[in-house]
């Protein structure tokens, strides 16, 4: 298969994108920084992207993105956007994935991901580390990208590089990853309201290199993806996935809504997809296209009420399990020690 940057891409308009989320104008601002470098004229590629920077506080719609994505990367022959040392090759993204796969658990295809990156992309170097229970992914630079630390540039390598890397590892492992903390490595941007739907909620500034964390278990799921489906997905890739796993994807957002509201009572798959007015089927295709499924969603509610509460309330855990819609408190704390790896007694302590 050719690497995904070797021809432009359809336009949005033409590819029948339905998706109503959207990009904030900071994260194109340093998408563009390469270009701006080297002297050329961004214009023609926005014109074809159907995208207008004339208002810094507009937004685009993230099919928009994606293609403009794909576009510069395509007409600088360079799949890091003009931004580091060297070029990225193109293919860049393909053999980021191909050298993941096989791998027997997440936690050992990011460390095969550091090392292909120590090859393909010595300006940034990538570390896994284990906690106890908690993971960090870090990304560090091996030289200044940029003079200043608040450089647009700058701040989208960053940017790009994480969404990259926890993207794939996303879709390696079926299922959002759920970062619990990030610290980046320059000062606050004016997108970074953002950052609550790409990367968490939880995000801080001015670190002296960025750190993700997350849960430790997360690193021994199994890869649940194989050649086949690897091919299927580098098609538009790497900008079809740039923003695969944010948080305001359409139908996952509904079925979200409609399990949150639907609290202590459980929804079946069935019944969210009577209430969206889908199939069963359908509904799995168009959440298996959002990178998610009825099941993702489902605990993921659970585990973020359930830590919130946890966290600020001193409710008993016996009736949260209830108001999660649990009918056994057993199977609760089976599902929180799968969440977090500690029952919910130990986590309530530590915090």
């Amino acid at each position: 298969m050719p690497p995904a940057s070797s021809a432009p891409p359809p336009h949005p308009a033409r590819a029948g994108g339905r998706s109503r989320a959207s990009v904030s104008m900071g994260f194109v601002t340093g998408m563009l920084s390469g270009l701006a470098r080297r002297g050329l004229d961004a214009a023609p590629l926005l014109s074809a992207a159907g995208v207008d920077i004339a208002e810094p506080a507009s937004r685009i719609p993230v099919e928009r993105y994606a293609d403009l994505y794909n576009r510069i990367t395509h007409a600088l022959d360079d799949e890091g956007f003009g931004l580091f040392e060297r070029k990225v090759a193109p293919g860049f993204f393909e053999f980021l994935c191909r050298s993941m796969i096989g791998a027997p658990t997440l936690g050992d295809a990011l460390a095969r991901a550091a090392r292909f990156l120590r090859l393909a992309l010595p300006d940034l170097a990538l570390e896994v580390r284990r906690e106890g229970l908690h993971a960090r992914l870090e990304i560090r630079e091996t030289r200044p990208l940029a003079p200043a630390a608040g450089d647009p540039g700058r701040v989208f390598a960053f940017e790009w590089l994480l969404r990259l890397v926890h993207g794939v590892a996303c879709w390696f492992a079926g299922r959002g990853l759920a970062l619990d903390a990030v610290a980046f490595p320059y000062p606050r941007p004016a997108h970074a309201d953002d950052y609550a739907l790409v990367y968490t909620a939880h995000s801080s500034f001015d670190a002296d290199h960025l750190v993700a964390r997350l849960q430790a278990n997360l690193l021994d799921l199994p890869l649940r993806r194989d050649d086949a489906a690897l091919e299927r997905f580098l098609d538009g890739a790497p900008g079809r996935i740039t923003m695969l796993y944010r948080r305001d994807r359409e139908v996952v957002a509904r079925v979200r809504d409609a399990l949150r509201d639907a609290l202590p009572d459980t929804l079946s798959a069935q019944e969210v997809a009577a209430r969206l007015h889908l199939s069963v089927r359908t509904l799995a295709r168009r959440l298996g296209e959002e990178g998610s499924s009825y099941r993702a969603i489902k605990d993921a509610i659970r585990r973020d009420i359930a830590i919130a509460r946890l966290t600020k309330t001193r409710q008993p855990i016996g009736e949260l399990a209830t108001d999660l819609g649990y009918a056994d408190p057993s199977a609760f704390y089976r599902a929180f020690v799968g969440w977090t790896g500690v029952s919910p007694e130990q986590y309530r302590n530590r915090r």
